[in-house]
């Protein structure tokens, strides 16, 4: 699921960063994009999870911890 998380975010964000950890439907993800210029922390938060969503839906993702920043912070 790691691999897949990471997949599905790279897609659609240009990362700086991406590292995925975690197992058992419960993970964290550390990515670092200055698509995330002039965003709040909850309007990064939001383009992440609705990326995930599917998987948040179905339980495959349980808990997700988000750390999301731009390459100056």
């Amino acid at each position: 699921m790691k691999d897949k998380i990471t997949e599905i975010i790279s897609e659609k964000i240009k990362c700086e960063n991406l590292s995925v950890e975690g197992a058992e439907s419960k993970y964290e993800v550390n990515i670092v994009s200055d698509e995330f210029t002039g965003m709040s922390i909850i309007q990064r938060h939001k383009i992440i999870y609705g990326l995930l969503d599917n998987y948040i839906k179905t339980g495959e993702i349980h808990a997700l911890t988000i750390k999301a920043k731009t390459s100056s912070e």
